[in-house]
């Protein structure tokens, strides 16, 4: 017996989720270089601010050459509201603006706004929150602007005080010391990173679990900043209404060390992009698309080390990337599949994307550490073809199958897409 065929998304709305933290041509980066980057692994947009950059000129130039959009926002401990929307108006004129982000984790790096400091330690949230609040305001007074989101600030669970930034509008009876209707974002912005205190080590479903919207997610997600605020307990949204809450990653990634090599991090990395746009995360920077050089301790994140060689976490993006490309994206997308995969383990996970052409790339992908799935999907039409891709191989096809009604696959740690016709 067949369920209702499954709704297929846009290939293109899953490869514009695809994003990193990268300074552009700032702190040791080069601007050629994070172009060649850009365009090799298919990052679609950069997270990006005013902090570390004289103008926006270097933005301007990088969109020209890729087409890549950024995230713009104050960084960490900033406050200069109409430098951002002046930089941000000359990023909207070009195309090349995606969103306007709140302060940067606030606990780490307080702000002073108004004349009063706060954020990090025992102090108000309200600078924080007045911050916020006159960037939303002034966001979508803006005829130019108003179209764009705004995101919230990152850790908003670490507030001291109830300033309510755990909902993107205040609700009635929140009991916060802002009032109810204070509009602060369009979006929750979250800073999950795969491996934390609560979650230390690398286990089935690291990625999976990581993008969790519940109180599930072992690590800091999107329920201990939106749900109940892991700090002090604030409570926010309920489970329900986080489902289906617009979110947004600026801030995910994990390091490479003694139990997770290079090849290791490049799988996990390909799972988390899915993982996150499967469960609903609109928008997802890794940290970083190059390891910092000039701080400690941030060696070993990027996609391509200090000396713009690329890790496997860069070749299976670019795989990936490459795979699912679209000569053009006009065109009549199918709308949906019917599939099943029977008895599916709970460490195996899929996600149906929709061609321009009318075909239909069906990702599977197991996060088994160590150890392997074996799944049989089922069509519930024959396709006239097949084409199985391996990312972690390359970008030709691995297999090809005609007039297939069902095909068993074993997987381990990382995808496979299927090119159904």
């Amino acid at each position: 017996m067949w369920l209702s065929p499954t709704p297929a998304i846009p290939v293109e709305k899953f490869l514009d989720s695809i994003g990193a933290n990268s300074a552009i041509s700032a702190r040791g980066e080069k601007l050629d270089e994070t172009a060649r980057l850009a365009k090799y692994i298919g990052i679609r947009w950069f997270r990006s601010g005013y902090e570390s950059m004289d103008s926006i000129a270097d933005l301007l130039e990088l969109h020209q050459r890729t087409g890549a959009k950024f995230s713009f926002g104050f960084g960490s401990g900033g406050t200069d509201l109409k430098r951002l929307l002046r930089e941000g108006r000359n990023l909207a004129k070009a195309d090349a603006l995606l969103a306007f982000e709140g302060p940067n984790e606030p606990n780490n790096w307080p702000i002073t706004y108004n004349g009063a400091t706060g954020g990090r330690g025992q102090t108000s949230w309200r600078p924080v929150a007045e911050l916020q609040r006159d960037l939303y305001a002034a966001v979508k007074a803006d005829p130019l602007l108003k179209k764009y989101p705004v995101w919230s600030p990152s850790e908003a669970g670490a507030q001291f005080d109830n300033t309510g930034l755990q909902f993107l509008k205040i609700p009635s009876g929140a009991n916060t010391t802002f009032p109810a209707g204070t509009q602060y974002a369009d979006f929750a912005n979250v800073h999950n990173y795969v491996f934390h205190p609560n979650s230390p080590k690398l286990i089935d479903n690291k990625a999976w679990n990581t993008s969790d919207p519940s109180p599930d997610c072992p690590i800091d997600g999107l329920y201990g900043e939106f749900g109940r605020t892991w700090a002090k307990h604030f409570p926010g949204y309920s489970e329900n209404d986080l489902q289906t809450l617009p979110r947004v990653t600026t801030e995910t990634g994990l390091t490479i060390d003694s139990q997770v090599d290079e090849v290791t991090h490049g799988k996990l990395i390909v799972d988390l992009y899915l993982s996150q746009f499967k469960r609903g995360w609109s928008y997802t920077a890794l940290y970083l698309l190059r390891d910092r050089v000039d701080e400690g301790g941030n060696q070993a994140f990027g996609l391509v080390r200090p000396d713009y060689t690329i890790r496997p976490a860069g070749e299976y993006l670019h795989n990936l990337t490459t795979i699912l490309h679209q000569e053009s994206p006009t065109g009549k997308y199918g709308k949906s599949l019917g599939y099943s995969i029977p008895n599916q383990p709970k460490t195996n996970h899929d996600l149906l994307l929709s061609r321009a052409d009318g075909s239909f790339d069906l990702i599977v992908w197991s996060e088994r550490f160590p150890g392997q799935d074996s799944i049989e999907i089922d069509l519930e039409k024959p396709a006239s073809s097949v084409v199985v891709y391996d990312p972690t191989v390359g970008t030709k096809p691995t297999k090809e199958i005609e007039r297939a009604k069902s095909l068993t696959l074993t997987l381990t740690d990382h995808p496979v897409i299927l090119r159904v016709r």
